[in-house]
């Protein structure tokens, strides 16, 4: 006969069920471990901006930092970029808060916003794959680092896409143009 003191038996827990660690916190609740997981790795963030001086507009460049690597659309020397590239912006809370020029897609930005991951980002996926399968990354749209254009040139450009929000859909129904010139998935 079972005790009328003890508990009933708890049902076994679900990691399934587990809400992600982004959902419902803060930006400075983050560890230096999840901050970082939440970068998607697209490289759009690198790539150089233009600012209209009279509307105060952002424009993206295809022209990446010179320290991205257009292929893995990472950064080359990450622990040492900002005494490499000085006017490298390192992200923090403040700075996801107050900088225009996030791209639509970043996943700072939507946590920020109070948005979910979409099913391309690493940490839903679980491979970080999946953000050039669905197009979102840098991969196969980058002209080149800033040192092999002059000043003069950096207006002819301007692309819209990386301040763009493409569909989230599936990668087999994507059309052929939006595969890289190689002739690679994204």
């Amino acid at each position: 006969m079972a005790n009328a003191r003890s508990k009933p038996p708890r049902p076994p827990v679900s990691l399934k069920a587990a809400t992600p660690f982004w959902r419902g916190r803060s930006l400075e609740d983050f560890t230096p471990v999840e901050w970082e997981s939440l970068c998607d790795g697209c490289g759009r963030c690198c790539l150089l901006k233009l600012e209209d001086e009279d509307s105060g507009e952002i424009h993206y460049t295809d022209i990446g930092c010179t320290l991205l690597d257009a292929g893995t659309c990472r950064c080359r020397d990450y622990a040492k970029r900002q005494a490499r590239v000085p006017d490298c912006v390192r992200l923090t809370p403040e700075a996801v808060r107050t900088l225009p020029w996030l791209p639509p897609t970043c996943g700072y930005r939507l946590v920020r916003d109070g948005h979910d991951l979409p099913w391309w980002h690493p940490l839903v996926s679980g491979t970080r794959r999946t953000v050039h399968e669905a197009g979102i990354s840098v991969r196969g749209r980058v002209s080149g680092t800033e040192e092999e254009f002059e000043t003069e040139e950096l207006p002819d450009r301007i692309v819209a896409w990386p301040g763009q929000d493409p569909e989230s859909r599936d990668p087999a129904s994507r059309d052929p143009e939006d595969r890289d010139p190689e002739g690679r998935d994204p």
